[in-house]
């Protein structure tokens, strides 16, 4: 048995979850209907109306690994064509390219960013490259007018993995609405839950139709809606599509986050802030500030650990941080650090040598609405005290 005076585990992401959202819930399941409804649509109308673009430019999905997938099928690129990406991301990133029969091309980032480097895009571009698929990581806006200003003279598509970018904004332009396809991230550790999910926006309406239709087995567009009240619709099925479809279950949840999402993010944001001045004076790598005319998602506090200046190992920062029972992240170990890229594409870590650096120190602290002042001021007082030995 535990000790009862053990402090209580903070878990790294947990998410703030009200009574709105359990009330929401317990209506969805006493309606009966579960599956993809009217909750899932009117989360759509939500979510498109919050990134200032029409309810038929967005189409809901069961996660964003899923969004992905979808959108560079609808893009109708070539199998086997390239699609360049940062090595600093999660593996869905690179999964999804491979899963829709294209090639993976890593580009470095910018060490004081974190973001893909636009001359390290440009470098990594071939006869064969077809797109890039920029990450807004960790809340941070990618330099979107270079990366456009890239593809416009490749004439490559662009898919930007928003993950982390709910409320990312870019001179003025939210996250996701630069590209061909925006990818967003539902999942409980994100800004805004529905446990899992994830969203596709798109700036072409016939492109963003055809991705709702692939995420639904590729049935028409009536499939959607055909258990409804205004009786059976048939359908037909047009395409060779996937089981991608986002639940009213899981829309019941999301509602009521993304009604939060600016509370949420002013809360994360001043946490954000006050870990910038509370760690200012220790040996580690802070985040850089949030560019000028931009919006930051606060999605990730990221430290960097280095064994020379911090007289710790990270993971033994990370082993002490969870002594003292406190979950923290790795985001990320870089994508051609893992045995299964390793080996199927020869990819040798020095290639890559910002995000080989960056991965091997990177910590995440817990960054969240949930968290209480108290909960704030452990986490600061434990890293000090990791730190400072």
């Amino acid at each position: 048995m535990s000790d009862s005076t053990e402090e209580p585990f903070l878990v790294f992401g947990a998410p703030k979850i009200g009574e709105e959202e359990i009330a929401e819930v317990e209506a969805c399941l006493r309606s009966g209907w579960l599956g993809t409804g009217p909750r899932v649509a009117q989360l759509e109308k939500d979510f498109a109306a919050y990134r200032r673009v029409q309810a038929s430019q967005v189409a809901a999905v069961n996660s964003c690994t899923a969004a992905l997938h979808v959108s560079m099928v609808a893009a109708s690129l070539e199998p086997g064509a390239e699609v360049i990406t940062t090595p600093l991301t999660f593996c869905a990133t690179v999964n999804a390219i491979l899963h829709a029969g294209l090639s993976p091309v890593m580009a470095d980032v910018d060490p004081r960013t974190q973001n893909i480097d636009p001359a390290a895009i440009e470098a990594a571009i071939t006869p064969r490259t077809r797109a890039i698929v920029p990450v807004h990581f960790a809340g941070r806006p990618c330099d979107m007018d270079a990366i456009m200003a890239i593809a416009e003279k490749h004439s490559l598509v662009v898919i930007e993995d928003c993950a982390h970018a709910i409320e990312t904004e870019y001179h003025g332009r939210p996250a996701g609405t630069f590209g061909d396809f925006g990818c967003f991230s539902f999942y409980v550790t994100k800004n805004v839950t529905t446990g899992e999910g994830g969203m596709i926006l798109g700036r072409d309406e016939d492109r963003i139709a055809r991705a709702r239709i692939l995420a639904l087995h590729g049935m028409s567009k009536d499939a959607w809606h055909r258990f409804g009240d205004a009786g059976y619709k048939h359908y037909q099925v047009v395409e060779c599509g996937f089981k991608y479809n986002m639940m009213d279950l899981q829309a019941a949840i999301g509602l009521h986050q993304l009604a939060k999402v600016d509370t949420h993010w002013q809360r994360r944001r001043a946490i954000w802030a006050f870990y910038q001045q509370a760690l200012a004076d220790l040996p580690l790598e802070l985040p850089a500030e949030p560019e000028t005319d931009t919006r930051h998602g606060f999605h990730l506090y990221t430290v960097m650990v280095d064994t020379a200046r911090c007289r710790i190992t990270r993971d033994g920062f990370l082993d002490a941080m969870n002594a003292a029972r406190i979950g923290t992240g790795v985001h990320y170990l870089s994508v051609p650090e893992h045995p299964y890229y390793q080996q199927r594409f020869g990819w040798r870590l020095e290639q890559w040598p910002h995000a080989m650096r960056l991965g091997r120190q990177t910590v995440s602290l817990p960054l969240s609405p949930a968290l209480t002042d108290a909960d704030v001021e452990r986490v600061i007082a434990t890293v000090r005290r990791i730190i400072s030995g």
